[in-house]
C-alpha cells in the first residue's frame, strides 16, 4: 500500500448492542444488573492488554492524544520519515472518545431492574501502513 490507512474497527456483539439484549443475556448468565460494570471491566481490560501488547511487539508506544486539534497524520507522517515505509504496524494512538454503554436502572414504579443507554468514553484507535 502506497498511501496512509487509517483502520477504525466498530461493530457491534449481538445481542449485546441494545440495552434490552445485554439485559437479557446478563439474567440469563445470573449476572446482577448492578454488577454491569464489574462484568465489563475485565473485557475492557483485556482489549487494552492486547492493544499493548501488540504495541510491545512491534517495539513501538501508544502515545495518549489529549488535543482536540491532534493531527494523527501529521504524526504519523513523522514517524514514517523516521522508521522507512515498511509494511505494518506504524503507531496505535490511544484516546478516550465518547461510545454508547449502558448503565444500571431499577424503575420503582415497575419493580423491575434494567439496563438503559447510557453515554461513556471508550479508548484506543490504531493507525497501520
Amino acid at each position: 500500500m502506497s498511501c496512509y490507512v487509517r483502520i477504525v474497527i466498530t461493530g457491534s456483539l449481538q445481542p449485546w448492542c441494545y440495552p434490552q439484549g445485554m439485559t437479557h443475556y446478563l439474567y440469563q448468565q445470573g449476572i446482577r444488573i448492578f454488577d454491569y460494570a464489574k462484568f465489563a471491566e475485565p473485557l475492557r481490560g483485556r482489549i487494552r492488554e492486547n492493544a499493548e501488547a501488540l504495541a510491545q511487539a512491534q517495539g513501538i508506544k501508544i502515545e495518549f492524544i489529549r488535543k482536540k486539534d491532534f493531527r494523527k497524520e501529521n504524526r504519523i507522517q513523522k514517524i514514517l520519515k523516521e522508521r522507512g515505509e515498511q509494511a505494518g504496524l506504524v503507531h496505535i494512538f490511544g484516546a478516550m472518545e465518547a461510545c454508547g454503554s449502558y448503565r444500571p436502572w431499577h424503575d420503582k414504579t415497575s419493580g423491575k431492574t434494567y439496563l438503559k443507554p447510557d453515554s461513556s468514553k471508550g479508548m484506543m484507535s490504531g493507525e497501520n501502513g
